[in-house]
């Protein structure tokens, strides 16, 4: 009877029983409501497959595809004082702070690299919404300072990722500052002849579009993504009128010529890789790597013959 209970039935108990699975297995698109693999979501780089819906990705995913081989490396930013005004509304500044570094593993709301993306160095940087919102504090202003002065010391394009949902009132004056900062930054790039490239992600609002994120040379947004200065309902309630449907979204900024283009998030290398190489009177890229053609030998009496 103990062989039964101790071995029988606890071994009939684990075949039929129900298997757990992973909650964060599946992720549910919030635009179409399909539920999709994580893996096949993360080789999609965070595009639904069924609606095209473009959601948040990490600044070091982006980078991954971005650059040849996921290969990149990061440029030093100079540290800032963590709490310049002593701020605390439900919390602590610092506080806030470390569960964003804790919840993230980043630094800060912006990371700064440097490789190839089609055999072009460049010099890039992604803003990390889910780090505070993509705030800009002074480490924000202080990292698109590096990335210009890397860009002008080495002669290669600066692209900047940009997805902020303002200036970091935990900073007060001093976030607004970066604004003027980064503005310098960007003449820096105009000065040296180099090419600064916006790419506008969801969403790029406040003092962050009011100076760095619209100062680019060429102006690019993913799809549907939220782009403006105020929100919607403060600018209905200003001018007391309702706004056009679509309004402050990608589609709507490209057809009222304030974007150059619109590009899904697969194609976004390649159409960097041309612009880029466009503008610096490189020659134009090449997709893949083809095999050399092979020689050929001719005979009077006898056509072509491959080596």
């Amino acid at each position: 009877m103990n062989w039964i209970n101790n071995y029988v039935r606890p071994t009939i108990n684990s075949l039929f029983s129900r298997r757990e699975t992973p909650d964060n297995l599946w992720t549910k698109c919030p635009e179409c409501g399909t539920m999709l693999f994580h893996r096949e979501l993360k080789e999609n780089q965070q595009v639904c497959s069924e609606c095209g819906h473009h959601m948040r990705i990490t600044p070091r995913e982006r980078f991954e595809h971005l650059f040849d081989g996921g290969i990149f490396t990061e440029i030093e930013v100079p540290d800032v004082p963590l709490d310049p005004l002593g701020f605390k509304d439900q919390k602590k500044y610092p506080e806030r702070i470390k569960a964003a570094q804790k919840n993230t593993g980043e630094k800060d709301a912006i990371l700064v690299v440097e490789g190839e993306i089609g055999r072009t160095p460049v010099v890039a940087a992604a803003q990390d919404f889910s780090f505070m919102g993509g705030s800009m504090g002074m480490y924000v202003g202080n990292a698109i300072i590096a990335a210009a002065e890397r860009a002008v010391a080495t002669k290669r394009p600066f692209i900047l990722f940009s997805a902020a949902g303002g200036a970091r009132m935990q900073e007060g004056i001093l976030s607004l500052m970066q604004m003027p900062r980064t503005t310098v930054a960007v003449q820096m790039l105009r000065e040296a002849g180099l090419p600064y490239i916006v790419v506008l992600t969801h969403p790029t609002t406040g003092g962050v579009t009011a100076s760095y994120a619209m100062l680019g040379d060429v102006q690019i947004a993913e799809p549907n993504a939220l782009i403006g200065f105020a929100g919607a309902r403060v600018i209905e309630q200003t001018i007391g009128e309702k706004l056009p449907e679509g309004f402050q979204r990608s589609e709507y900024l490209l057809d009222h010529g304030m974007l150059d283009r619109v590009t899904h998030r697969k194609d976004m290398r390649d159409e960097l890789v041309t612009i880029v190489r466009m503008l610096m009177g490189m020659t134009p890229p090449v997709m893949g790597d083809l095999p050399a053609p092979k020689e050929t030998v001719e005979t009077p009496d006898q056509p072509a013959e491959e080596k």
